[in-house]
């Protein structure tokens, strides 16, 4: 009995199936590739090799710009090392000379 209703319903999925295709949007229409020219493809190729050489000056600008960071930030602590060693001392004799002076 569970084939026979199976079977049954086998025409109406298949019909409901090909409505459904039927009705859904048309895929949009292929749009052929304009033909150019050697020379276009040629002009285009320069365009694209100059970018490729702005893009590596670029990014050559910024791994040397890092490397100054990294150099400055390395000169900057030795500072601060400077500054605070040098306070010491300074607060060191201030306090020798203030224990001489008694």
């Amino acid at each position: 009995m569970q084939k026979c209703v199976s079977i049954r319903l086998l025409p109406i999925a298949l019909f409901s199936l090909l409505i459904a295709g039927c009705a859904s949007e048309r895929p949009a229409p292929m749009q052929a590739m304009p033909i150019i020219s050697g020379e276009q493809m040629l002009r285009d190729s320069q365009g694209i090799a100059h970018l490729s050489e702005r893009w590596k000056n670029g990014k050559q600008m910024v791994e040397r710009g890092n490397g100054l960071v990294r150099d400055g930030q390395a000169k900057i602590d030795e500072g601060n090392r400077l500054i605070e060693e040098g306070s010491k001392v300074v607060r060191e004799s201030e306090e020798s000379y203030k224990n001489i002076k008694q």
